[in-house]
């Protein structure tokens, strides 16, 4: 039997765009793994959602099978079902401009190459463990600005 890993995903920003912070708890066989950071400069929610569901994929030391939880429908559906649009038009919405945050969904993308991943939707601020969690270590991301 394959044992899976868990991701629990989350991002935060004070002001938007402003400072920010990303956020990740892992769970696999028992044992779990925190991670978290942040940027002083300018960014937006949206960004640090996808790095720390990039950090929490990039976390990972072997091709895993995956449950990723995000309060993110940004990047849920992004993932889900805007990214294949997305590549076939050469990173151009069906409007026809380009997608914001190219840089991380490449990012992404190529972080998901070895892993079989399913994205899991959870509503966020809801009292799940793994999601309060993951928000309380994005904050924490943020906090640690204010320490440096």
């Amino acid at each position: 039997m394959v044992s899976r890993v868990n991701i629990y995903t989350d991002g935060a920003c004070r002001g938007n765009p402003g400072p920010g912070g990303w956020g990740v708890l892992l769970e696999y066989q028992g044992t779990k793994k925190e991670l978290c950071g942040g940027t002083q400069e300018s960014t937006t929610n949206n960004r640090m959602e996808l790095l720390a569901a990039i950090r929490g994929i990039e976390a990972l030391t072997k091709a895993s099978d995956v449950y990723l939880y995000t309060d993110s429908t940004y990047v849920q559906k992004g993932i889900t079902e805007w990214m294949t649009g997305w590549k076939k038009r050469n990173w151009m919405t069906a409007a026809k401009k380009p997608v914001k945050n190219k840089d991380l969904w490449v990012r992404l993308d190529e972080a998901l190459a070895s892993h079989n991943v399913e994205w899991r939707w959870i509503k966020g601020h809801a009292g799940h463990p793994g999601n309060e969690r993951a928000d309380a270590l994005a904050n924490q991301g943020i906090d640690s600005l204010d320490r440096e």
